[in-house]
């Protein structure tokens, strides 16, 4: 199972809102997140099929309920008729580089370098500051 979430920055948890059933796992597979993915994976829960709302099942407070009990983003979408689904994947990309940023922060916070000027040229190179 830990294969599934090797190397994983984000995992979105989609459910249909027409299937009371396909909600219920949804706690399941946050578990299973919980135990074999990175701790710092970015998730976003996705109620899918918002179109079909003469079949809903699922209500949209109930999605954004286990959202935020888990801490996690939460949108309704529907891939048939595209309605939110670039908002999604461009929400989770975003708060993937966002994280990825504030690693690169610490990690040049914690590494004590400078930069110096190559003879002859605008470029810089580690090793001091330019003068």
């Amino acid at each position: 199972t830990t294969a599934y979430y090797r190397g994983a920055m984000g995992i979105m948890l989609v459910y249909d809102i027409t299937n009371e059933k396909s909600f219920d796992n949804i706690r399941n597979w946050i578990r299973n997140i919980e135990e074999n993915a990175s701790a710092d994976v970015e998730r976003m829960v996705l109620g899918n099929k918002c179109d079909m709302n003469d079949q809903r099942q699922v209500s949209k407070e109930r999605g954004e309920k286990l959202a935020i009990d888990y801490g996690i983003k939460f949108l309704e979408t529907s891939a048939k008729s595209s309605i939110n689904v670039e908002n999604a994947f461009l929400t989770l990309a975003r708060d993937i580089m966002v994280r990825l940023n504030k690693k690169m922060v610490s990690l040049s916070l914690n590494k004590d370098f400078s930069l110096k000027r190559l003879p002859g040229s605008d470029l810089l190179e580690p090793g001091s500051c330019s003068s």
